[in-house]
C-alpha cells in the first residue's frame, strides 16, 4: 500500500503542505477562503508540521499495517479497509472518547475542538492527483509511495 513518508532532512518547515491539505479538504476547495473562513468555522489541516531544535518533520496518520487506534475505538469510526490498506475514519459514528488519541504511538490524530471528535489524513480519498501535501512540498520531503 502507498502511504505518505517525511523526510526531516529535506523538510524545510515551509508549512505549505498544511496549506494544500486545508483546500483540499475545504467546501470551495480555495486555499484562501479555506484559510480565512473555513478555518474560523473549524477546518483544521490533517497534516502538522511540528520542530524540535531547528529540525522539521511534516507528520500525519501512517495508515499502520496493524494500526493500535482501531481496536481501541469503542464506537467503530476507525476501521482498517482489508482491500486498500487504509485506516478509515467515518466521523458519524465517532462519540469523541480520545482512545484513538492516546493509542497512536506517532501522535497524528488530532482533536476536532469544534466538534468533539477527532481529525486524521484520509490521503485526500478521491483526489485525482493522489494527497496534496505531496503535490505541495516544494523540496519534495514528502513521499507518497510503497515501500
Amino acid at each position: 500500500m502507498k502511504r505518505i513518508y517525511p523526510d526531516k532532512e529535506f523538510c524545510i518547515g515551509c508549512c505549505l503542505c498544511e496549506m494544500a491539505c486545508l483546500a483540499a479538504h475545504s467546501k470551495e476547495n480555495d486555499l484562501i477562503l479555506a484559510y480565512n473562513k473555513e478555518r474560523a468555522e473549524g477546518l483544521v489541516s490533517r497534516k502538522r508540521v511540528i520542530e524540535n531544535c531547528d529540525v522539521y518533520v511534516a507528520i500525519s496518520c501512517r495508515h499502520c499495517e496493524d494500526p493500535e487506534c482501531v481496536p481501541v475505538c469503542i464506537s467503530g469510526a476507525l476501521t482498517k479497509d482489508e482491500v486498500t490498506g487504509v485506516t478509515v475514519y467515518e466521523a458519524d459514528k465517532c462519540v469523541g472518547c480520545w482512545s484513538c488519541i492516546m493509542a497512536c504511538p506517532y501522535g497524528t490524530i488530532q482533536r476536532d475542538k469544534y466538534n468533539s471528535k477527532i481529525i486524521k489524513c484520509d490521503l485526500c480519498a478521491g483526489r485525482e492527483n493522489g494527497p496534496a501535501c505531496v503535490e505541495a512540498c516544494p523540496n519534495r520531503a514528502l513521499k507518497y509511495e510503497e515501500r
